[in-house]
């Protein structure tokens, strides 16, 4: 499979280089149709680029396997996209330019809550239906009717992304008492720990340490000592990709000998690039996860679009895995896909009625969207690492290294605690 691309270096606003790029598409039939064009900004540098880029090559077999089948109504399909750099600032600029100048037929957004957030406005004063790659929460105060969201948290999304972990905590014999909060001061952590918060009062924790850190921390041993000096029981991060790597790092540097669980929605721990790096100091930690490759979840179509996903990521140096966003990725071009084809149209009114009455079959299984353009069920997964030897990425890929314990029809194992024994 090759892809190629067109380039263009127009910068979307200042200090920006942008790429505009099409798929590698099929000869058609002489229809003198112009493309279906789909649009989206995407993190391609910065920090969340491994995600970024993960997200495009899954999208690119997507509409390499749709223009195969003759494109969406008859017309072949382009991805047009622009570098966000994984910074929000850049991301208003690009949708207004994909929508105003380069007039785009529908929009996507790229990865993350932030950049979502930012999108938001202008994809709203557009009126363009609006399918989102991992926003948590972030339709709750837009509440717009044409918003749908490919993460899997459910109709209450801030309450329900902590709600696995704590309910595995609680598993444990003694029930904790008591938890650490904390996250980097963002949009997602916000979030994150607004309803890990929420959910710790409900079960009767006490908040022993409850902190927030600047976005641009580097140094995390300092968090981690004054946290355990509240000797807590549990302990709950929400962090970004860079973070999520400083911290567990310093928890292995300070150690937390008297803490029973320590996890969280730690976003980068997903990525082959960390799992490489972490290693087997990702023993015991108990993560938020989206895929695992575990008897539980062998969806129809997965392991097919994983070898090919993989075969294409390994020339292309892009995450080799390909778990967590790719096939989740390829699944909301699908159900775009779907929509399009089965409304016969490109209208976005026709299109968000369609998507909001309609159960999807998605090779990430089947997908029903509920209030706010939420998963009508949720399905975040808490995986504990377990076993990992030192830093061959490629154990990943097999059974019993991300066991999963939440929820339980996904099961595939045990809570090892507390969290000293069960990191080695």
């Amino acid at each position: 499979m090759e892809f190629t691309t067109r380039v263009s270096r127009r910068a979307v606003m200042a200090g920006m280089a942008a790429g505009l790029a099409a798929s590698s598409i099929p000869a058609f039939g002489q229809s003198g149709q112009p493309p279906v064009r789909i649009g989206m900004g995407i993190a391609l540098s910065g920090g969340l680029a491994a995600f970024g880029k993960s997200a495009l090559l899954a999208m690119q077999i997507w509409a390499e396997d749709q223009n195969a089948k003759g494109g969406l109504l008859g017309r072949k399909v382009e991805l047009v996209y622009y570098d966000d750099q994984s910074n929000p600032a850049t991301v208003p600029g690009i949708y207004a330019k994909l929508i105003d100048v380069d007039k785009v037929d529908l929009v996507i957004s790229g990865y993350a809550t932030n950049q979502i957030v930012a999108a938001m406005p202008t994809v709203m004063q557009k009126k363009k239906v609006f399918l989102t790659l991992f926003g948590l929460a972030a339709n709750d105060k837009f509440n717009y009717d044409r918003y749908f969201q490919m993460q899997p948290n459910g109709p209450d999304a801030q309450a329900e992304f902590s709600k696995g972990f704590l309910q595995t905590a609680m598993t444990m014999n003694p029930k904790p008492q008591t938890i650490a909060l904390v996250g980097g001061d963002a949009e997602f952590p916000a979030i994150a720990l607004a309803g890990a918060r929420d959910n710790a009062k409900a079960l009767g924790l006490k908040v022993v340490f409850d902190r927030t850190y600047p976005p641009n921390t580097i140094e995390f041993a300092s968090v981690v000592r004054a946290m355990k000096a509240t000797n807590p029981d549990i302990v709950f991060v929400a962090s970004y990709p860079p973070d999520s790597a400083g911290m567990v790092r310093a928890v292995r540097e300070v150690g937390l000998d008297n803490v029973k669980m320590f996890g969280g929605g730690m976003i980068g721990l997903q990525s082959a690039a960390l799992k490489s790096q972490l290693g087997a100091s990702l023993n015991g930690v108990v993560a938020y996860d989206l895929y695992a490759p575990e008897s539980t979840m062998k969806f129809p179509g997965v392991e097919d679009f994983l070898v090919r996903y993989r075969k294409e990521a390994d020339k292309q140096g892009v995450d080799p895995l390909g778990f967590y966003i790719a096939p989740l990725a390829y699944a909301e071009l699908q159900i775009l896909g779907q929509a399009v084809e089965a409304t016969k149209s490109l209208d976005d009114a026709k299109l968000a009625d369609y998507i909001k009455a309609t159960d999807f079959k998605t090779i990430a299984g089947d997908i029903k969207f509920g209030k706010r353009g939420e998963w009508a069920e949720p399905r975040i997964l808490w995986v504990q690492y377990q076993g990992v030897a030192g830093n061959d990425i490629a154990q990943f890929k097999e059974a019993g290294k991300q066991v999963i314990l939440y929820p339980d029809r996904f099961k595939s194992g045990t809570l090892k605690y507390p969290f000293s024994a069960a990191s080695k």
